[in-house]
């Protein structure tokens, strides 16, 4: 039996492809942190098990809904990521053989802004999603958390997920806005400071990594909007952290 767990507020643009995507599994559990949109009311549209609850963060809610998943395996998706035709054959195939592995990375192609991106560190983006209940948990970080597996017992697919990963500016810079507010408050927590130079530093670096190191320029104007965007983000995340001491002062 499959189980696949979905975490989503305000997904309405999202959340039916996403489920539709992933109608053949035996049960679907969506876990929603107060959406204001039609996110519920699709989800209770389809044949799947839909929760409203607050949000304590990425972590902490997979947990949720991985604490109520009743499959011996289970597939972790987010509700801008599609289960491709080929992925499913793959994992229905992975599952009905004799497997040693306990969980599956699974690479992940990623759209920016329209653009599927092959270079600048997105492809291929393998992520941990497919593991047996019992033998994983996510960790409690309220952003970019992970999933605590026995790495030898790791095993690796072929096929992609794909992931509507920024659709468009706006989608871009909100994305900035909030990320980098969770993380600031998250260093902040941790005793961690920041910097005007920090900022510009890691806002370089950033851009450096994505479009040099990581070879975004192969990915054309996007690559180069890819890269700044994420200079953006590391640059914010430290400004916000530097003004977060000096309102503590």
């Amino acid at each position: 039996m499959l189980s696949v767990i979905i975490i989503t507020k305000n997904e309405a643009h999202n959340i039916a492809e996403c489920l539709d995507s992933v109608a053949w599994a035996d049960e679907v559990i969506v876990m929603d942190s107060g959406s204001t949109d039609d996110t519920v009311s699709i989800c209770k549209s389809r044949n799947v098990k839909v929760v409203e609850t607050d949000w304590p963060g990425f972590g902490p809610q997979k947990n949720r809904a991985l604490a109520l998943a009743q499959g011996e395996w289970v597939l972790s998706i987010d509700a801008d990521e599609r289960v491709t035709e080929e992925l499913r054959l793959e994992i229905q195939a992975t599952l009905t053989n004799s497997s040693h592995y306990d969980a599956y990375k699974i690479p992940r192609s990623s759209s920016y802004c329209g653009k599927f991106m092959r270079h600048s560190g997105w492809w291929p983006d393998h992520v941990t999603r497919l593991f047996r209940r019992a033998s994983a948990k996510f960790t409690d970080d309220a952003i970019h958390e992970k999933l605590l597996v026995d790495e030898s017992k790791l095993g690796t697919l072929k096929q992609a997920l794909i992931h509507y990963s920024f659709m468009n500016a706006d989608d871009v810079l909100r994305k900035i806005n909030a990320y980098s507010s969770i993380r600031a408050n998250r260093d902040h927590t941790d005793g961690k400071r920041a910097s005007l130079s920090k900022a510009l530093f890691h806002g370089i670096w950033a851009f450096f990594k994505t479009y040099i190191i990581k070879l975004g320029f192969l990915d054309g104007k996007k690559g180069l909007m890819l890269a700044i965007s994420n200079a953006e983000g590391s640059y914010y995340r430290y400004i916000k952290l530097m003004l977060l001491a000096e309102k503590q002062a």
